[in-house]
């Protein structure tokens, strides 16, 4: 049995013991899982991995055996990140569901051989499939759809080499009566959607390059050629997410020709994600804004700030009770969507669960010169009123800057306002939420301590590990977080926490130019200097953290309030951190090693400092996450052990994801690459190594290489909080 099995086993039994057993009259009781009822049984065997499931636990006795094939765990099956899954096992365990499974997803399974992939027809009572990702011919698939009668829902990649007329008469009836389509294009066409005459649901993901590998420019002329769209009748979500590129804004605009002819009347979803600061404009925009309006059944909205004006944008929200709503980088919305929530403009504010404000008011810090271009902890007060069922917020490249006096009271902090929303398990905020007020002091002293004379008499850092103390860390003005601290103790639902400062860009090249076009320059905002160590000790207690994300935040010295929070957060999976305290060092390296120590839940962890020394102390610290399977680390001048590296990857055996951008020599990356795959690529199926330098001028192709489901979900950097659901990342 696997270690992961045998340890929910093993834990259930001892908490059961202890829950049951009655020290004065059941003393030499022993209570086990096999004493349990079949319902409780089938409750803890949902969070055993399907493969465990059927080739470990069913094994164990004829009880379990019967309760492993029961419908209630078969008939939903997801093999997303069964990692240890190579093809000899997927056929086997294919097998068994054969009769059972209706919904069945092998998204971002990018290791499976398409021969394998093909076995998926054995299971006809499928109903919904996601093969976003995995290796598939439109031979193949054709096959494939001709088998699967019932499918009613389909996800699927569009690439390079996809031809529509390879599908048979069989797989296009299939396709006609689909009521849902995922398609990622990786190629300017339209798939299968000509295909599909009753669809419901319709969502896209454009990664389209602008040019090939040979440089040649890539154009949709070739889309003339194809069947046009249906025209939709019976549409009612339609969502598309857009990677940066002329091409899929080219793209997208053709797949919304025909709204410019028809809205479709059952129209109630509408998301549109394009990156940069100048979308391409859709003059189509205001009458499907007017058409939202008119019917009252609107669930979720994002546009592009240059496809609404505030008019068309209040005609969308009036009289509906939209669920999710996003306005990210359109900051002439600010005035409305505020006067849409709270002045009575939506019809029922409560129904609303996730609300993306991703610079809505964002202006250079320079330029911050009135209250009008901050959040309001007021206006938060009153949304939080409005929106009481909110689940996520995204306040991402926005400005807050409080001012420490004592004649504000504690509910002008930003952070009581967001307490107020109490069933909030996303949330993300700029750095200069957290702070209390401006430290002139601390201020003054960075600058004088710059000096030229104090530069001369400053002493030299000693090489090495530098000593420190997790509880040592002053506070640089008084009670700087009080404001926080109100948050922690209004949300203790909270699971997924982003910490953004203002100017931080990620290093990696294929979101740089958008975001450089919108991001100030580090350092601007001197409220967010003010957040540090301090800050993220204080976030311990956040003991339900999930996901964290910490990045652009100067004020962080030298970690420790990583270490208490590590400390407390013990069941944190998901760690992102990027370029805190200063770019010319790394003075909080010793603490994030002891912070490593402490993860011992962590699945993902990501990494991006301009100078960091991936040495044996590093990875050994590493290697305490036992249950690691994904790292990304970026360095602009990093450096690495390559046999410390090896024996990392030896000693975390759930690792198969390691991504590193770093210094040095393309032979040395590629010396190592080859070196890590020769070694392990035999007993993991999906490792996936990709080791380069980050400076390296074909560094853009060699991301392109790299799977879909990987960028998304750690190697390229971005939010995910408040995203709705049709754009989360796939």
């Amino acid at each position: 049995m696997s270690g992961t099995v045998r340890g929910i086993f093993e834990g259930m039994d001892r908490q059961i013991v202890k829950a049951i057993c009655d020290k004065d009259t059941m003393g030499s009781a022993s209570v086990g899982m096999s004493d349990l009822s079949d319902e409780i049984l089938l409750c803890i065997l949902r969070h055993v991995p399907v493969c465990d499931l059927l080739m470990n636990v069913a094994q164990v006795c004829h009880k379990l055996q019967i309760l492993c094939y029961d419908k209630a765990l078969l008939s939903h099956v997801s093999f997303s990140e069964e990692y240890m899954a190579d093809d000899l096992l997927m056929r086997y365990i294919l097998r068994q569901l054969s009769n059972h499974v209706q919904s069945l997803s092998l998204n971002g399974v990018y290791w499976l051989c398409g021969s394998t992939v093909e076995k998926l027809s054995r299971c006809r009572a499928v109903t919904h499939l996601d093969i976003t990702g995995c290796r598939l011919t439109a031979l193949r698939l054709s096959r494939l759809l001709s088998s699967l009668t019932l499918l009613r829902s389909l996800a699927i990649d569009v690439t390079s080499s996809f031809n529509s007329g390879q599908l048979s008469s069989e797989a296009v009836d299939t396709l006609s009566r689909l009521s849902e389509l995922r398609q990622t294009l990786l190629t300017p066409s339209y798939g299968v959607v000509p295909c599909c005459a009753q669809l419901r649901k319709l969502m896209l993901q454009f990664d389209i390059s602008d040019v090939t590998r040979d440089g040649v420019g890539v154009c949709c002329q070739l889309m003339m050629g194809q069947s046009s769209v249906p025209h939709y009748k019976q549409l009612e979500e339609f969502s598309a997410r857009l990677a940066p590129g002329e091409v899929n804004q080219t793209l997208l605009l053709l797949y919304l020709a025909v709204f410019s002819v028809h809205v479709p009347e059952r129209l109630r979803v509408f998301l549109v994600s394009i990156p940069g600061p100048n979308p391409a404009h859709w003059p189509a925009a205001p009458s499907l804004a007017r058409s939202l309006g008119q019917r009252g059944d609107l669930e979720a909205l994002q546009l592009p700030r240059s496809w609404l004006d505030s008019l068309s944008l209040k005609r969308a929200l009036e009289g509906n009770s939209p669920k999710h709503l996003s306005f990210s980088r359109c900051p002439h919305f600010w005035p409305q969507v505020f006067e849409s929530l709270l002045e009575g403009g939506v019809k029922d504010a409560t129904q609303l669960i996730s609300l993306n404000l991703s610079g809505i008011n964002h202006v250079l810090y320079s330029e911050c010169r009135s209250v009008d271009d901050q959040l309001v902890a007021v206006t938060m007060n009153r949304l939080a009123a409005t929106c009481c069922n909110l689940k996520h917020l995204n306040l991402m490249h926005t400005h807050y800057h409080h001012e420490n006096t004592s004649e504000l009271s504690g509910d002008t902090h930003l952070c009581a306002s967001l307490a107020k929303f109490r069933h909030l398990r996303s949330l993300t905020l700029p750095a200069c939420a957290l702070s209390d007020g401006v430290n002139t002091n601390h201020i003054s002293t960075k600058n004088s301590s710059s000096s030229s004379l104090f530069l001369g008499l400053k002493k030299p850092p000693r090489v090495g590990l530098q000593n420190y103390k997790p509880n040592s860390e002053p506070s640089l003005s008084g009670d700087s977080t009080s404001g926080l601290a109100q948050l922690l103790a209004g949300c203790p639902l909270l699971e997924t926490l982003e910490l953004i400062g203002p100017g931080f860009v990620s290093a990696l090249p294929r979101l740089e130019p958008c975001a450089r076009a919108s991001v100030e320059p580090r350092g601007m905002c001197a409220w967010a200097q003010g957040v540090g160590d301090a800050h993220l000790a204080v976030l311990e207690a956040f003991s339900r953290l999930r996901r964290l994300t910490l990045a652009g935040l100067p004020g962080v010295l030298r970690g420790t309030g990583l270490i208490q929070l590590a400390r407390q957060c013990r069941d944190l999976q998901v760690l992102s951190i990027a370029n805190m305290g200063s770019l010319k060092t790394m003075n909080y390296a010793p603490a994030l090693l002891d912070t490593l120590r402490q993860c011992t839940q962590l699945k993902e962890f990501r990494l991006e400092q301009p100078h960091l020394n991936a040495n044996a102390s590093f990875f050994e610290a590493l290697s305490c996450c036992s249950r690691l399977q994904r790292f990304c680390l970026i360095s602009r001048s990093g450096t690495f052990d390559p046999s410390a590296v090896e024996t990392f990857m030896e000693r975390c055996s759930h690792v198969t994801m390691c991504h590193m951008f770093m210094g040095g020599t393309l032979v040395a990356c590629r010396t190592l690459q080859k070196a890590l795959q020769e070694k392990f690529s035999v007993e993991r199926s999906a490792l996936n190594v990709v080791i380069y330098p980050l400076q390296h001028e074909d560094l853009p192709s060699v991301i392109r290489d790299i799977p879909l489901t990987l960028l998304d979900r750690i190697t390229l950097f971005q939010s995910h909080v408040a995203q709705p659901p049709h754009l989360s990342p796939w």
